[in-house]
């Protein structure tokens, strides 16, 4: 196998039916990784598992959980371990909203932002409490966030304009948070062999309107928005052996959109 980075590994993705998610699965499982696939939904985590076949479609394993759920998160930790032996390495693409998620800043509702704040950010934290924990008693692994270029820079709100798409404001706190959380956990593993790395990805291609793709493509540098396989190709990056000494990084993929 070619550029096998994950030849013999372990990785579990979480969010796995998702944009993000299911690119990173893919591309960890070509450079040669077994990939256990986490979801909320059973149906897209089942369809997206489909897709693998051939010699070693043996290697791919699906498990629905909420990982927003605390009690979860050590019950699907130790089912992955039951399934397929140690974990080498985590990404967490999960990105779970409430009802009220993409509500205008004066329409922001407590409730929800309690919910959002709590099931993005405080999952992160506590998925990460989880696999760390892991990871200490196992002898070291991975751990790669998920943030945004929204987590380093204010939106372009011009982009918006005209179109139904908007930008919220507690996004912006989650991803700015995850950046932190992964800086701190990367300090506070010192000397356990544990690596805790970021991917603030720029805005990823999926039916955005014409006039949004145009304002974006000419903040860019190439070609504007991305796809998921660009995002998925430095996340394997980071959990391979190559990055061995990097760690409480922040890998910023946005076509120059922060320029």
């Amino acid at each position: 196998m070619n550029n096998a980075l994950l030849l013999g590994k372990t990785i579990l993705v979480t969010g796995a039916a998702g944009r993000i998610g299911s690119a990173t699965a893919l591309a960890a499982f070509n450079h040669g990784a077994r990939v256990v696939l986490v979801d909320i939904s059973e149906e897209r985590l089942l369809a997206f598992k489909s897709h693998f076949s051939g010699d070693r479609s043996e290697e791919i394993f699906a498990i629905t959980a909420d990982i927003a759920d605390y009690a979860k998160i050590s019950l699907m930790i130790k089912k992955v371990v039951s399934l397929c032996g140690p974990i080498h390495g985590a990404v967490h693409c999960a990105y779970p909203r409430s009802a009220g998620w993409g509500a205008s800043f004066e329409e922001l509702k407590p409730s929800y932002l309690q919910e959002d704040l709590f099931t993005q950010l405080g999952s992160a934290i506590l998925f990460s409490q989880q696999i760390i924990a892991y990871y200490r008693d196992n002898h070291g692994g991975s751990l790669v966030h998920v943030s945004s270029i929204q987590g380093i820079s204010a939106p372009k709100f011009e982009h918006y304009e005209g179109t139904e798409m908007y930008s919220p404001v507690e996004y912006a706190a989650i991803k700015a948070g995850v950046i932190s959380i992964t800086r701190w956990l990367a300090r506070y593993c010192k000397d356990m062999n544990i690596r805790v790395n970021c991917v603030s990805p720029g805005g990823v291609a999926d039916s955005q309107p014409d006039s949004f793709r145009d304002r974006y493509r000419k903040s860019c540098t190439n070609f504007g928005l991305l796809t998921g396989e660009q995002v998925a190709s430095a996340i394997v990056f980071l959990l391979s052996p190559g990055s061995a000494a990097i760690n409480g990084h922040n890998l910023v993929v946005d076509d120059g959109w922060s320029l």
